[in-house]
């Protein structure tokens, strides 16, 4: 299962790749990146008031993606 690094709070541990990062955007809105093995950005969520609810995101794709259908397009 991915870490979660929180780069929103002074001195936070560096976590390995997988991993969800959280950080903050230009409005001051919390996001959230999710990071492959490799490093490379592989999901980018939307933007969120408080962090809390950043972190709900995070919860959701543990809990929903491993059962989510793949769509080829």
């Amino acid at each position: 299962m991915a870490a979660v690094e929180n780069q929103t709070v002074d001195g936070y541990a560096v976590q390995k790749h997988p991993k969800f990062e959280i950080y903050t955007d230009k409005a001051g809105e919390f996001r959230f990146h999710l990071k492959a093995g490799n490093g490379q950005i592989i999901a980018v969520s939307e933007g969120y008031k408080a962090l809390s609810s950043c972190q709900n995101g995070i919860d959701s794709v543990k809990k929903n993606a491993p059962a989510a259908a793949v769509v080829k397009e």
